[in-house]
């Protein structure tokens, strides 16, 4: 698809059998193991951004905020045969314009130096990074998927 126009919009939430492909598709198979649940996070969310060539879902991003003082990106997904070419970073600024004035912007994602290089890219950085070392940052996970 490089060269053909990709559109990035906000209009339209996926169905459910899109979701669960596109979950699939970057092998985050946590979320699809139950797709009535993943299908009710992305409903909802604030902000549901896509990215779609002559219609077919190739990634998507969604932010949850209270529209003032927090935007928490959620996820950020890009088909694997589309990464590394703009349209992670297109997702990203469109899911968060909205929230261009709220105070904290914040996301949890994996421990993989590709997703580090990505955010640092988009001007992010680790709370461990972050400021003099007065901030910290706490998450708890509850449910069948966090015990071993």
């Amino acid at each position: 698809m490089p060269g053909h126009e990709i559109e990035i919009s906000a209009e339209e939430r996926p169905s459910g059998q899109e979701l669960v492909e596109l979950y699939d598709a970057v092998g985050w198979s946590a979320y699809t193991t139950d797709p009535q649940t993943l299908e009710a996070a992305v409903r909802g969310s604030t902000q549901v951004v896509t990215a779609r060539y002559q219609g077919e879902l190739l990634g998507l991003a969604r932010v949850v905020s209270d529209g003032a003082s927090i935007a928490y990106l959620q996820d950020v997904l890009v088909r694997p045969e589309l990464q590394r070419e703009g349209v992670g970073r297109a997702l990203v600024d469109a899911a968060l314009a909205p929230f261009s004035r709220c105070r904290q912007q914040v996301l949890l994602t994996d421990d993989e130096p590709g997703q580090r290089k990505f955010y640092e890219s988009l001007g992010w950085s680790e709370i461990r990074d972050h400021g003099d070392g007065r901030l910290r940052a706490f998450v708890r996970f509850t449910g069948p998927e966090t015990q071993s």
